[in-house]
Parts: structure tokens; sequence; C-alpha cells
């Protein structure tokens, strides 16, 4: 399975900011749009990316104030990345290696979509659950063998 079977399920949606804009602007969009990242932009290109991981780092290091502080500030400003064709037990290594809960999806330089870590465990499980009904099916509808011979009922 390849991450554009990931992004091909779950649409193309996603949320920008800019790494002038402040933290706290951010933080309310992240909560009004129930998301926990941000890709920041700058000029039509993926510069960092802004998760809550980021966000509370920010928090703790100005004394649980965000103040004016700006995303270029508090991002990540080298996001993990990956393309639409990275297999998925690669992003899987990619994400566990750098903890990583998010991961921006690029065609050369143009970004198509993120990945969580939440979609990554939905397609294995999805995937896994889809195999398992298969070879239960197989194993249901076994054909009957030829030269099977009665079992004597006492």
């Amino acid at each position: 399975m390849k991450v554009s079977d990931i992004l091909r399920v779950k649409g193309n949606t996603l949320y920008t900011v800019s790494p002038d804009e402040p933290v706290a602007r951010a933080i309310e969009v992240m909560a009004d749009k129930d998301i926990g990242s941000l890709v920041v932009m700058e000029h039509g290109d993926l510069v960092g990316m802004l998760t809550f991981r980021e966000v509370i780092q920010c928090f703790v290091a100005s004394r649980n104030k965000v103040g004016d502080t700006l995303v270029r500030t508090a991002m990540d400003d080298h996001p993990l990345t990956c393309t639409m064709e990275t297999e998925l037990d690669e992003v899987r290594r990619m994400m566990l290696e750098r903890h990583a809960r998010y991961m921006p999806v690029m065609d050369a330089r143009m970004l198509m979509g993120v990945i969580s870590f939440y979609d990554v465990a939905k397609a294995v499980v999805d995937s896994q659950n889809f195999e398992n009904r298969m070879l239960k099916a197989y194993i249901r509808d076994w054909p009957a063998s030829d030269d099977a011979q009665p079992t004597a009922q006492l």
C-alpha cells in the first residue's frame, strides 16, 4: 500500500499557516478545525510544520503564554516528508524513528496532503481486516476433496 492510497480515502483538505502569523492565531485555527497540525507555507513552498507538540513546547518556553510569538519561532523547520509513491511500511518506519505524528506528502515542491499516524494505523487495520475477511471466506468455501472418505458415525 502506498501513501496515495491513504490520501485517496482521506481526501485532500489542507490547512496551512504563514510563518509570520502569531502562534495564538494558529492555535485558534487548530482548535476550530479540530486538527493537530498546520503546514507552514511561505511563497508557495513548505517551510515547516506546526503541531500540538511544537505548540506545547512554545507554551512551556514562554512561561505559559504564547504572546506575540510567531509561527516561524515555534515550527519544526525540517519536517519529515514523503511522496505519493512512498510505501506504507516505509512511512511507518520513518514516523516511528522520528516520533512524527504528521507528515506532509510532497510531489517535487507541491504539497499534496498531510497524513497522520492515525491515518497510517487506520490503513493498516483496514487492510488486515480485509485480508482476514478474504481468508475466512476462502476457508469457509474450501472445496470438498473427491477422495475424502466420509467418517463413520458411532
